[in-house]
């Protein structure tokens, strides 16, 4: 953890230094692939002089998100980004088995985000997992943590945080974006395992997976320089509206199979019994509507057009 006043801490990772007022990219060394091309993570860090929080923003845990890349990579190039105290680390993709597959997993089909904290000896998904975690990890005060929707499901801008961590909270209200709630820690996830490491951990999460999505990526690097911004780590002032908090939230999922047709805008605010949208069958002659549970806001759509029973539709909150 840092110290309140004199110089900021040295960053170790991997076996390299980044001391006080430097820059560096180290990497992390993985596995190779079947060609025997080396596959690391690299690891951007920026470490200023003056004491203060280590922040890790990391992106691309899950290989088919790529808005958080994007993001991360934009805020590389920003040379208006300079950190005024303590270090940031920056990890434009950490799944890079995933990336270069067009995948959310691993070749061997394990999620990287259900298998932390890893084991050294393990599966490839748990071997990053534990290099991740015995290298970057303790380095580490706090992380925001980029993602996008899965399944052909596109996520409104949000930020979740730990249910009963007050800090995890602060952070993603300073964040601003549209909305904020609370999700459970899974078994697995970076982020439990950074919850029980005592850090707090935001996720960030727009738009739909293997798609760019413009205001998605803008509203990632604004958000992120909202937290630094009120961690006093870069000189400025908030360039986002306030965020609203969602207390309740709850999926809506298909009764029926057949080609679903969303009838609402995602991000907009619903009534309770609007219809939000209609399954149908081919031929027509059997419909089913989706109404709106209570006065709320919907903030994912599933874009899939063919759905199965019980498939999530709409994820809404109040």
């Amino acid at each position: 953890m840092h110290t309140e006043k004199g110089e900021n801490k040295t960053i170790a990772i991997n076996g390299h230094s980044v001391l006080p007022g430097e820059n560096k990219l180290v990497r992390i060394e993985i596995a190779r692939l079947p060609t025997g091309t080396l596959i690391d993570i690299p690891i951007h860090v920026f470490n200023s002089k003056r004491a203060g929080p280590t922040v890790l923003v990391q992106a691309g845990l899950h290989g088919d998100e790529v808005n958080g890349v994007e993001a991360v990579r934009r805020l590389l190039q920003d040379t208006s980004l300079q950190v005024e105290t303590g270090a940031l680390v920056m990890v434009p993709i950490l799944n890079i088995f995933g990336f270069i597959h067009f995948s959310r997993d691993v070749p061997d089909g394990k999620d990287v985000n259900r298998s932390f904290p890893g084991r050294k000896k393990g599966s490839l998904a748990s071997r990053i997992a534990y290099h991740y975690t015995a290298e970057v990890l303790p380095q580490v005060d706090m992380a925001i943590d980029l993602h996008t929707g899965g399944a052909q499901r596109h996520n409104h801008p949000q930020v979740r945080y730990t249910e009963g961590d007050a800090k995890s909270k602060e952070l993603a209200k300073a964040f601003g974006a549209p909305y904020h709630f609370s999700a459970k820690l899974i078994k697995g996830s970076f982020r439990k395992t950074m919850y029980g490491m005592g850090k707090p951990t935001i996720v960030y999460e727009a738009g739909e997976s293997m798609r760019i999505d413009e205001a998605a990526i803008q509203k990632a690097s604004k958000g992120i320089k909202n937290v630094l911004v009120h961690l006093k780590m870069l000189k400025g002032r908030k360039r986002q509206s306030a965020s609203v908090h969602l207390e309740t939230t709850r999926w809506l999922r298909a009764a029926k199979a057949g080609m679903f047709i969303p009838g609402v805008e995602n991000g907009s605010s619903i009534q309770k019994g609007q219809l939000l949208g209609v399954i149908t069958d081919t031929y027509s002659k059997k419909s089913r509507g989706i109404k709106a549970p209570f006065d709320g806001h919907v903030f994912c759509i599933n874009h899939q057009a063919v759905v199965n029973q019980g498939d999530a539709l709409f994820h809404v909150g109040c």
